[in-house]
C-alpha cells in the first residue's frame, strides 16, 4: 500500500527557488557597467554548489533597473566565480574525451566520455573556441590594468616629492636654531652671504706677500689660491646633499659624516671654533682700531690727543655689535651682510685707486728681499704664501648659508647655492687682484706691516682730501660691524644647539639675548686680556687652514668614492695632501716667527 506523503513534506524537501539569471547582477565599484560580458545562460551545476556568489543575497532594486542583455549570472564572470575560471581550462583527460566525443558525432556525455577517455592521445590538438580566446583577453586587459594600478602610486609618490621635497630626515629642533630657523632663501641672499664673508680686511694686507715672492710667483700664487678655495667652495655645495634624505647643515656635521663621529670632531672642532670666535675677535680689534683712527681724521687737530682710548673704542664697537646680533636667524641678516660685501668692495676699490693715482715714494723698490740664510728665505716664502691662503675664508659658513635654502628634487639646493657664490667670487676676484698689485706696484717694499689702510693714512694723509680717507674708514668700520654677525652665527647655533637639547624646548627671547650678549663681551675680554694673540695668528691660521684647501678634498673621497686611479681620485688626493703639507709648513713659520721675533706676553694692556 502506497503511504501518501503531505504536500509540506515536499515544499520542505523543494530546492529554494533562484534568481533569473538575466537578473543577477551585483554591482560593485571594480565592475563598471560598460565592461560587462554577456552571459544570458544559467550555471552550470558542475560547479553552481562551489559558487561563492549567493544568488539569493542579491539586491533586487539594483538589478531591476539594468537592461537584461547587461545582467549576466556571477557564475558567467570569473573574477566572481573562480570555479567557473577553473572549469573553463579543462584537464587533459577532459580534453581527450571531448576530442573522442567530437569525433565519433556523439554529445560527449559521461559515459562516453569514461569509454574514450584512454584511446585518445594525450596531445591531441584541439581547436581554441570563442570563449577561452575572450577569457585570454579579459585577462591580458586585467594584467595591463593591474600594473596601471601598481604604477599610479609611485607616480603620485614622484610627483608628491618633486612638489614637496626629499624625504629628508630633519631634526625637529633645526626649527629652533639660528642657522636652519628659516629655509627661504635663494641666490641672492647665498650671494650676499657669501661676499660677505668671504671678502674682508685680510684682502688689505695682499701686498704684503709680493715683497717676499715677486711679481711673477706672487700673482701665480694668487691664482693658484683662488681657483683652489673655488674648486672646494664647490665641492662643499655638492657634499650638502650627497646622502639622499640628509642634509648636512654644518660644516662638523659633514666632518663627522665623513670621517667618523670621534675623528670628524676632532678634526674639524678647533679650526671652526676659531674661525668664528677667533675672527669675532679680530673684527674688535681691528674695528675698533679704525673707528679711532675715523674720529681723528674727522676731528683733525682739534682731537689730538684723542680723550677717548683704545679700549673705549673696543667696547664701542662691541656694543654696536651686540645691539645689532639680536636678529634672529642667519636669513634675517642678509641685509646686514649686503651691507658688508658692498662697503667691502667700496674700501678694496677705494685703497688701491688712491694708492695708484697718488704719486708713488722716491725710494720705492720691487726687488725680492735677500735673506741671509736658505732657512730664512725659506721662511720668508712660506710666511708670503701665508699671507695669501689667509685672505681666502668663509667656507666654514658654506654650509651653513646652503641650509637656509628650501630643496626638493625639482629645485635642489645647491643649484641657487653655487650660482650666488659664483656671482659672490666673481666679485671678490675683482677686488682682490687689483690691491694686492695695485697696492704692490703703489708702495713696492716699503709697504708698512697694517696694510693698505696703514700705507694710505701713513703716505698720502697730506696729499689725499680727509673726507675720502674717513669714508674709506667708515667702510671697514661698517664691514667689520657687518662680518661680525654671520662669523658669530655659527657660535650662536651652538650656544642654543645646547640649551635646546638640555630643555628639549626653543631658547625664549630672554635667553637668546643673553647668550648673543656675553658671547659678544666675552670677545672684547679676550681682545683686551690677550692682546698678544695677534703674535699667533701665523701659527693658528696655519691650523685652520686644511678648512679650506685639504678637508673638502678628503671628504669628496669618503662621501663620494670615486673609482680609484680616476682623475677625480688623484686630483683630491693630490689636493688635499698637498693642502695638509702647506698647513703644517705655515704652523712651523708661525712658530719660527715667534721665537725669532719674540712674543712680549702683556696681558690687559692692548697697543
Amino acid at each position: 500500500m502506497r503511504r501518501l506523503q503531505s504536500p509540506l513534506v515536499h515544499a520542505r524537501a523543494a530546492p529554494p527557488p533562484r534568481l533569473p539569471p538575466s537578473l543577477s547582477l551585483p554591482l560593485t565599484p571594480r565592475a563598471p557597467l560598460i565592461s560587462l560580458a554577456v552571459s544570458p545562460s544559467p550555471p552550470s551545476p558542475r560547479h553552481a554548489s562551489h559558487c561563492p556568489v549567493s544568488h539569493s543575497t542579491l539586491s533586487w532594486p539594483r538589478t531591476l533597473f539594468l537592461p537584461s542583455a547587461s545582467r549576466p549570472s556571477p557564475c558567467s564572470e570569473p573574477s566572481l566565480c573562480p570555479s567557473l575560471a577553473r572549469s573553463r581550462t579543462p584537464s587533459k583527460n577532459s580534453r581527450a574525451a571531448g576530442d573522442l566525443g567530437n569525433g565519433n558525432g556523439g554529445g560527449g556525455g559521461g559515459r562516453g566520455q569514461r569509454a574514450g577517455a584512454g584511446v585518445a592521445p594525450r596531445d591531441a590538438a584541439r581547436p581554441v573556441d570563442a570563449g577561452e580566446r575572450g577569457d585570454a583577453d579579459w585577462r591580458r586587459r586585467r594584467e595591463e590594468q593591474g600594473r596601471r594600478d601598481a604604477r599610479a602610486p609611485a607616480e603620485g609618490l614622484r610627483g608628491y616629492l618633486e612638489d614637496v621635497g626629499h624625504l629628508t630626515r630633519l631634526d625637529p629642533r633645526d626649527a629652533w636654531l639660528p642657522v636652519t630657523e628659516s629655509r627661504g632663501g635663494n641666490a641672492c641672499y647665498a650671494a650676499f652671504h657669501s661676499l660677505n664673508a668671504g671678502l674682508g680686511f685680510q684682502a688689505l694686507l695682499l701686498p704684503l706677500a709680493f715683497p717676499g715672492l715677486g711679481w711673477s710667483w706672487g700673482i701665480i700664487s694668487l691664482a693658484i689660491a683662488y681657483f683652489w678655495q673655488l674648486y672646494t667652495l664647490w665641492i662643499l655645495v655638492k657634499l650638502h646633499e650627497a646622502v639622499p634624505g640628509r642634509r648636512y647643515n654644518r660644516y662638523m656635521e659633514l666632518a663627522q659624516a665623513a670621517f667618523g663621529e670621534k675623528l670628524g670632531m676632532w678634526l674639524a672642532l678647533f679650526p671652526t671654533i676659531y674661525l668664528s670666535a677667533g675672527t669675532a675677535t679680530a673684527l674688535i680689534l681691528v674695528g675698533g682700531a679704525t673707528m679711532k683712527l675715523f674720529y681723528q681724521i674727522v676731528c683733525g687737530p682739534l682731537c689730538s690727543p684723542s680723550p677717548i682710548t683704545t679700549v673705549e673704542w673696543y667696547l664701542v664697537f662691541t656694543s654696536l655689535a651686540v645691539v645689532l646680533s639680536q636678529l634672529p636667524n642667519l636669513n634675517s641678516i642678509a641685509g646686514l651682510s649686503l651691507v658688508g660685501g658692498a662697503t667691502a668692495i667700496m674700501y678694496c676699490t677705494m685703497s688701491w685707486v688712491l694708492s695708484i693715482s697718488q704719486p708713488r715714494p722716491p725710494t720705492v723698490s720691487y726687488d725680492p728681499v735677500k735673506s741671509a740664510s736658505f732657512g730664512t728665505s725659506l721662511f720668508s716664502t712660506f710666511n708670503a704664501l701665508g699671507i695669501i691662503a689667509f685672505a681666502f675664508r668663509g667656507h666654514n659658513l658654506a654650509l651653513e648659508i646652503q641650509a637656509t635654502m628650501p630643496s626638493t628634487f625639482k629645485h635642489p639646493a645647491h643649484v641657487p647655492m653655487w650660482r650666488g657664490a659664483k656671482v659672490a667670487y666673481l666679485l671678490i676676484a675683482m677686488c682682490l687682484f687689483p690691491v694686492a698689485i695695485g697696492g704692490y706696484w703703489a708702495y713696492g717694499n716699503m709697504m708698512p706691516p697694517g696694510g693698505m689702510l696703514a700705507a694710505l693714512y701713513g703716505f698720502h694723509s697730506h696729499d689725499t682730501p680727509r673726507g675720502l680717507l674717513a669714508t674709506t674708514c667708515l667702510l671697514v668700520v661698517l664691514n667689520c660691524l657687518s662680518s661680525f654677525q654671520i662669523y658669530s652665527m655659527p657660535v650662536f647655533d651652538s650656544f642654543e644647539a645646547y640649551y635646546t637639547g638640555r630643555t628639549n624646548r626653543p631658547c625664549s627671547a630672554w635667553v637668546r639675548s643673553g647668550f648673543r650678549v656675553l658671547y659678544g663681551f666675552l670677545s672684547l675680554f679676550i681682545s683686551v686680556a690677550l692682546p698678544f694673540l695677534s703674535s699667533l695668528a701665523g701659527l693658528l691660521g696655519g691650523l685652520t687652514l686644511p678648512v679650506t684647501f685639504a678637508y673638502p678634498c678628503f671628504m669628496w673621497i669618503h662621501v663620494k668614492k670615486p673609482e680609484r686611479f680616476s682623475f677625480s681620485w688623484y686630483l683630491n688626493w693630490g689636493l688635499g695632501l698637498l693642502g695638509t703639507m702647506f698647513s703644517l709648513a705655515f704652523s712651523l713659520v708661525g712658530v719660527w716667527s715667534i721665537v725669532n721675533n719674540g712674543m712680549k706676553l702683556k696681558f690687559f694692556k692692548p697697543n
